[in-house]
């Protein structure tokens, strides 16, 4: 039963790995995900869009794929440092990506919200997707650089 600790997060190298079967792991993956943008360094606003983000991607595998996993990791280019979050399942897939991704667009009689509200959060988006195999969206968000630190000309 999800929730037991059966489900709970795994470490695994520089990754968290959170299996997404329930609500209950849609919780857990926002908390592990709110921890560590906090470990970050991210700001309160930053760490509530990342939750949110991660909420979104984990509630269409419960909705739709029944089962898959939210992979958050550590992100490093150049000066910049960030979060990375993977959502991915071996669900049904998406049969129009394009249409998926339009504002207002929903199969569950939802808002519409989730795939386009969680690109519009992060500062990269990519979705792959293949019918009877499952989906795969990737996504980062950059730590905003101190705007204290900044030399102005």
């Amino acid at each position: 039963m999800a929730g037991n600790g059966a489900n709970a997060p795994v470490l695994s190298g520089n990754e968290i790995v959170i299996p997404i079967k329930s609500d209950v792991d849609v919780v857990i993956a926002r908390q592990e995900g709110r921890r560590l943008a906090s470990e970050l360094g991210f700001n309160a606003g930053d760490i509530t869009l990342i939750a949110t983000a991660i909420s979104e991607v984990a509630r269409n595998i419960v909705n739709y794929a029944i089962r898959g996993e939210i992979v958050l990791g550590i992100v490093e280019e150049l000066d910049k440092k960030g979060i990375s979050i993977i959502a991915q399942d071996n669900g049904p897939g998406i049969k129009d990506i394009a249409l998926a991704m339009q504002d207002g667009y929903s199969t569950s009689k939802g808002l519409g919200l989730g795939l386009p509200g969680s690109k519009r959060i992060v500062d990269e988006f990519e979705i792959a997707s293949e019918i009877g195999k499952g989906t795969v969206v990737r996504m980062k968000k950059w730590k905003r650089q101190n705007i204290n630190s900044r030399s102005w000309v």
